[in-house]
């Protein structure tokens, strides 16, 4: 029927959509607001009006709505028809895996720290913000539809996330969808998953809450397997306000929300010194050593902090405030700004540069730390247009500003790394990566989104703009120190506490502790701090043709050409390069890929090229009633990288430590295939399957082009390719690409509400992610030596990743309960997790190749007989390494063999989290209800009913046995006879039961 009238009006705020039905019957509301409720009415000239009561929208999700129009003269009375919200299962735009989290999972489900992850793990193939086996940072986040990402990368991909603080509250957000493949060209920027989230708006009525969150060391578990662990004076508040309404009646509407949250931490992370107690936190760093560079540092009048028993604070103040405007009919207008002023005390970074701790192995200082402090402004504008009845626009200009920079917590002073068997033991001293470490980022966007109907078609054009300008004065290596004494800082380590005390003895520590104290004064004096800028950006443009095939199957075609911008960035390259000690361009390397001689040049930029990305989903409404639909989609996917990688180029032409991106290297992209189905059983009970398959096209991996291939060989029962002198020309650490990189997903979850309101989900993925390098550095030359390797080195091996869970369970189950005349109800919510993954590696502590690195040597796991023919350091070694052998079922199974790159997986893990409700109504006139709400959120439930349940299990040590090798290629090992077993027990708050206490005003 055509040229029916349309008109959908948003219940809270009286905004109004228009259409009209074209020849087919059909016609189309874009850019509507998420939620609702909507009244939707239809009407035409000689039929009854009928009318849609309390439809929902949710976020991404198409409602579709088919109506039967009957004329005047059959008397019938207009019909009145009662939508629902739904669970967003069942939606024509649905192609691939997704998960919906609406407000009832946000108010109900339990939390603590009250982020995005406590309900983005709904998501059965999450792992923490990984998602579907990808690394978080080839996620892309948003906020609104805008891009709300941490772009330069560094330690975390969401904005706020080295403070771990959540740049939103949770009481400002309204929805969040995960989407792992959706096959709409206008979402791109992600390789892993898109994250949306939508935050709240205010009404034609005032509504908001005050609210308050507490807890303390007496709500923390101080127990795990029955032994005491440590809990100091731990606290956390978090108190905010929110509210919302018009500031002109079906015009102009606010909503404002303020939070701050403040925080103490384990210093240790649970970690306690070695004393011969045997306590299940205890690590192998003995208390003695501690106190001996402690003491040694003391005399030099170098402080180092505690060792046990501190904690470490953090803060976080944000705020958000959003105009929305209804223009007129056609136009409607939303401004959003938000702020977050945050910091938080953490120890040395716990990777960089070699495993730091705290750990099982290794322990810090306090002073060995930092706090870290992330200041963020961002305003965002979206305009909807209603053009006509066949098109409308989206047009979204936004802009935030980063303000990054650290406070070491030590003087000037260089890191002082101790290692025992090879690997590393105590950490002391400055904190490496937190000398005049400042980060400015600058982010602009814009996007503009056009539809157009015709037919059965809903076309989109579009285009957006992304510049990203990043200022970073980054000083590794400005505070070490070396002479013919030796070296000491980021770079270096000593090989023993004797070694460490040798250049105690020798002055060597004392010069240089002056030495950083006169490059911290020379440098403030004279402003002359490293600096190194860098402007990149991304342009797309593209098209999609919706086609509603028929009125059960739909589908979507699309195209999008997005062309990386690197702006003046060679220019600013060649200005570092202007002020640098010792850039060396004459090198001749080789690329690894090629085999050819090359130049690397700092100001080459890499590959601009357009990426193309094809895509198409479909929808097939199986039985036309919602019931049973099929759906999947294939498609290229192109991303972002975290542009601290090019950043790196910039900022490191120094031929000591050549950092650089090969000039070919094009932005990450995949190919992703996506099948699925959804069922809904007559008893309410709803099914939902899929199976995905993701291929790498340019997938990351890092080569040291100053390598050659291994020609040498070990010596002995290990005779694996080693690095001779003639095969290394100088390090120069390159991100280059690789197609080899596959992951194969399935997932299966079940979902029911009651109808006494009760509700549960259980679900269930399975993942097999392998790749050739899981980066999980920001610097190059980390990525390279992190990435464990036999042979040669260079090549892109394929193996296991270590993101993701290879086998998930979760649930959730929620019931509401409203008694006492409704003045009083109760919610009792909890969510379970039961896991398998944590993968991780077996190499050497020490280089046992000779390529550098100490860290990425996978080991060989030796016969029984094969141990008697290797030449270790100690007496007993042999046997306790063969006996370490025996109890680990991995190594066991690997005898004869090496270690695979992720091989060794950790145990299962589980948790229960709890969350109770309690809200009492107050009638405060005789329209209006107000409430009190008291809540109780309870993480890791089984750790508070038995200290054995919950807790994580890790292994004790990834570089059980240590190696050095002679100038003749004859290794002699090491093995630390206390080792005994593969895994301790994690004593961290993520293995001890937490208790939250709230209060909430809500009118």
């Amino acid at each position: 029927m055509p040229g029916a009238n349309v008109l959908a009006i948003h219940t809270p705020t009286g905004t109004k959509y228009g259409a009209a039905s074209n020849f087919d019957g059909r016609f189309n509301l874009l850019n509507l607001r998420v939620g609702g409720p909507y009244t939707i009415t239809i009407s035409f000239v000689g039929y009854k009006d009928q009318t849609l009561n309390d439809v929902f929208l949710s976020l991404g999700n198409t409602q579709n709505i088919d109506v039967i129009m009957a004329e005047d003269s059959e008397q019938l009375e207009t019909v009145v028809i009662q939508g629902t919200g739904g669970t967003g299962t069942f939606s024509s735009d649905r192609t691939g895996a997704e998960t919906s989290v609406g407000r009832r999972e946000l108010k109900r489900l339990p939390t603590i720290s009250r982020s995005a992850s406590d309900f983005t793990r709904l998501e059965p193939t999450a792992s923490g913000n990984s998602f579907g086996g990808r690394n978080d940072q080839f996620n892309n986040f948003s906020l609104d539809g805008a891009i709300f990402n941490n772009p330069f990368g560094l330690d975390a991909a969401t904005p706020g996330g080295q403070t771990s603080s959540q740049p939103i509250s949770i009481d400002a957000i309204d929805q969040i969808q995960v989407s792992i493949a959706p096959y709409d060209v206008t979402q791109s920027g992600f390789t892993g998953a898109s994250v949306n989230a939508v935050t709240k708006s205010g009404s034609n009525d005032f509504h908001g809450t005050v609210y308050g969150f507490y807890r303390n060391e007496s709500m923390t578990g101080k127990k795990i397997k029955g032994e005491d662990v440590t809990r100091p004076d731990l606290n956390q508040s978090q108190y905010g306000v929110s509210v919302g309404g018009p500031l002109v009646k079906n015009k102009l509407f606010f909503f404002v929300n303020f939070e701050k949250d403040e925080r103490d931490d384990l210093g240790t992370n649970g970690w306690v010194p070695n004393t011969g107690s045997g306590a299940i936190n205890e690590s192998r760093v003995t208390e003695t050593d501690l106190m001996a560079v402690q003491s040694a540092l003391g005399t030099l009048g170098y402080n180092t902090g505690a060792y046990e028993g501190f904690t470490y604070a953090s803060n976080s103040t944000k705020g958000i405030m959003k105009l929305d405007w209804n223009i007129n009919d056609n136009n409607r207008l939303a401004i959003i700004y938000n702020f977050l002023n945050a910091s938080k005390e953490k120890p040395a970074h716990p990777t960089a540069l070699g495993f730091r701790g705290p750990n099982a192995t290794t322990l810090q200082f306090q002073n060995s730390g930092y706090e870290i402090n992330n200041n963020i402004q961002s305003v965002q504008l979206e305009l909807n247009s209603t053009i006509s009845e066949e098109s409308t626009n989206k047009l979204q200009v936004g802009y935030t500003h980063f303000d990054d920079f650290r406070n070491p917590l030590s003087t000037p002073a260089p890191a002082i790394t101790i290692q025992e068997g090879g690997s590393n033991y105590i950490i002391a001293g400055h904190e490496p990566f937190s000398i005049h470490n400042k980060l400015d980022q600058k982010v602009f966007q814009f996007t503009d989104n056009l539809n157009f109907f015709k037919g059965d078609h809903t076309f989109t054009v579009g285009m957006s703009f992304e510049k990203f300008e990043f200022d970073n004065s980054f000083n590794l290596g400005a505070y070490g120190f070396g002479d013919d004494r030796g070296y000491v800082g980021a770079f270096g380590a000593f090989a023993s506490l004797a070694d460490f005390q040798t250049a105690i003895g020798n002055g060597l520590i004392a010069d240089a502790i002056t030495a950083a104290e006169n490059t911290f004064n020379t440098n403030n004096a004279n402003d002359s701090w490293a600096l190194a800028e860098t402007n990149v950006g991304q342009l797309a443009f593209y098209f999609q043709d919706e086609w509603n095939v028929s009125e059960k199957f739909k589908l979507t075609a699309g195209l999008r050409f997005d062309k990386p911008l690197f702006f003046d960035t060679a220019q600013k390259a060649q200005e570092v390069i202007d002020r640098a000690c010792c850039y060396v361009p004459d090198i001749p390397y080789v690329n690894p890929n090629t085999g050819e001689t090359v130049f690397l040049d700092n100001t080459q930029m890499p590959s601009n090229d357009w990426l193309v990305s094809p895509r198409v989903g479909f929808n097939y409404d199986v039985k036309g009633d919602k019931t049973f639909q099929f759906r999947g989609g294939t498609g290229v996917f192109t991303g972002r990288f975290p542009f601290v990688w090019l950043g790196n180029q910039v900022a490191n032409p120094e031929v000591f430590f050549y950092q650089a991106v090969d000039p070919d290297y094009k932005f990450p992209q995949v190919w992703r295939t996506n099948i699925g189905s959804d069922y809904k059983f007559e008893n309410g009970l709803i099914l939902t399957g899929d199976v995905a398959y993701t291929k790498d096209i340019n997938g990351a991996h890092v080569q040291n082009w100053g390598l050659l291939p291994p020609s040498g060989t070990l010596q002995g029962v290990d005779n694996r390719p080693v690095y001779l002198e003639s095969d290394i020309i100088n390090n120069a650490y390159v991100f280059t690409n690789s197609d080899k990189g596959r992951i194969w997903n399935a997932s299966l979850k079940g979902q029911k509400t009651f109808k006494n309101g009760f509700y549960t989900m259980l679900a269930y993925s399975y993942l097999n992610s392998k790749d050739v390098n899981s980066i999980e550095a920001e610097i190059t030359g980390d990525a390279f030596a992190f990435n464990p390797a036999l042979g040669n080195v260079n090549d892109d091996v394929l193996a296991y990743s270590k993101y993701g869970d290879n086998h998930r369970v979760i649930g959730v189950a929620s019931k509401k309960w409203d008694y006492g005349n409704d003045k009083w109800s109760t919610t009792i919510s909890t969510f379970f997790e039961y896991a398998k993954g944590g993968r991780f590696n077996y190499t050497y502590g020490g280089d046992i190749n000779g390529d550098g690195s100490g860290l990425n040597d996978l080991i060989y796991i030796p016969t029984s007989g094969e141990i008697g023919q290797m030449q270790f350091s100690n007496a007993g070694d042999a046997a306790a390494l063969d006996a370490y052998i025996n109890q680990d079922d991995y190594l066991k199974g690997r005898r004869g063999q090496y270690a695979e790159r992720y091989g060794a997986i950790a145990p299962w893990r589980s948790r229960w989290d709890l969350k109770v409700l309690q809200d009492f109504r107050l009638k405060v006139s005789e329209t209006k209800t107000n409430t009190i709400q008291f809540s109780l959120d309870v993480l890791n439930l089984g750790n508070l009913l038995n200290s054995d349940w919950g807790v994580i299990q890790q292994p004790n040590n990834v570089q059980p046995i240590g190696v050095t090798v002679d100038d003749a290629g004859v290794p002699t090992y090491s093995f630390n006879q206390n080792q005994t077993t593969t895994f301790g027990y994690d004593s961290s708050l993520a293995s001890r039961w937490q208790a939250q206490i709230g209060l909430r005003y809500i009118f």
